[in-house]
């Protein structure tokens, strides 16, 4: 009899102890999703969301859901409602516009998790990651003041309210307050027709240093000023290999990173409904490359700056 006994609790500690490892593995994601404005492929932002969808797959084990060109209010319920049908838990929207209906969705789907990108909205089921634009602008404003020979640079933006709007300029001003600051907004985050037409108006007035602070039109303008002869910095992600001799360096934006931590962070039952804010300090965001036009000297200059800032939170203007 002891022998049966022992038999049924080893039996029992096994069912115990595989299930406690399922747990812990699965954790509280069972299926993820991503909800787009466009398409996977249609420019770099989107490209790195789904590369971090990928990453989550890989990492965590879990299936992964994708809806596209989804934009209208009526839309986004749609999907909202087809990825939680399907199993999916976890709902990032890979845009700011999906703020204002995340947070009205997540009272109706309290057990979905919404994760969206750059806004105010929050709730106790619904996160906003952040990137600190700002910061990212001004070492944006710093390389491009350093390489004008004309002291005219130029920044083409989407919209008025973009952080790094307001740091590329002071940038450029903290690096030489001659250089002067040329602005164009697009009013839209995918018109690169628009963009291309404010570059030709900015180089009529002798800009030779270009900053496309848009993911959809930046690649489009970078073209332009390699053909032309000038330089540019690239967004989002790092586009030295678009044309090497044009692009200085780039602000990159490591979302696909995000999209892991937050993942990882909601698995283990310590993602928060709030807004969540990443730097250069936390290495969500870093410059690309350096183009071989940029001297050492400055190069080195630039990253002793960033350095002290991720020390510090202190930008070289504010010291």
């Amino acid at each position: 009899m002891r022998r049966r006994y022992g038999f049924i609790l080893v039996i029992f500690i096994g069912i115990l102890f595989a299930s406690g490892c399922t747990q812990q593995q699965q954790g509280n994601v069972i299926k993820v999703g991503m909800i787009l404005e466009g398409v996977v492929n249609e420019k770099p932002w989107n490209e790195k969301g789904y590369e971090g969808l990928l990453e989550i797959e890989e990492e965590l084990g879990v299936d992964i859901e994708v809806r596209e060109n989804v934009s209208t209010d009526v839309e986004i319920s749609k999907a909202v409602s087809e990825l939680v049908n399907e199993g999916v838990n976890l709902i990032f929207g890979h845009s700011s516009i999906y703020g204002e209906r995340f947070y009205h969705l997540a009272k109706t789907y309290s057990d979905v998790h919404f994760v969206y990108f750059n806004g105010n909205y929050y709730s106790e089921n619904l996160t906003s990651l952040t990137f600190n634009s700002h910061a990212m602008g001004f070492f944006a404003g710093m390389i491009a003041s350093e390489m004008s020979d004309t002291k005219q640079v130029g920044i083409i933006a989407a919209y008025q309210w973009q952080p790094e709007i307001e740091g590329f300029y002071e940038g450029v001003k903290y690096q030489n307050p001659e250089t002067n600051v040329n602005m164009e907004f697009i009013y839209d985050w995918t018109k690169s027709e628009v963009a291309i037409e404010a570059y030709e108006r900015m180089k009529q007035k002798g800009i030779d240093v270009i900053y496309p602070a848009g993911d959809a039109f930046s690649e489009g303008v970078i073209r332009n000023a390699g053909k032309d002869g000038l330089y540019a910095i690239g967004f989002v992600s790092d586009q030295l290999n678009i044309e090497p001799e044009t692009v200085l360096t780039s602000t990159v934006q490591h979302v696909d990173r995000l999209y892991l931590l937050a993942a990882k962070k909601f698995n283990e039952g310590k993602l928060n409904g709030e807004i969540l804010s990443f730097d250069f300090k936390d290495d969500y965001i870093t410059l690309g490359k350096y183009s071989s036009e940029v001297p050492i000297y400055f190069q080195k200059k630039l990253n002793d700056s960033i350095e002290k800032y991720k020390e510090t939170g202190l930008l070289p203007n504010q010291y």
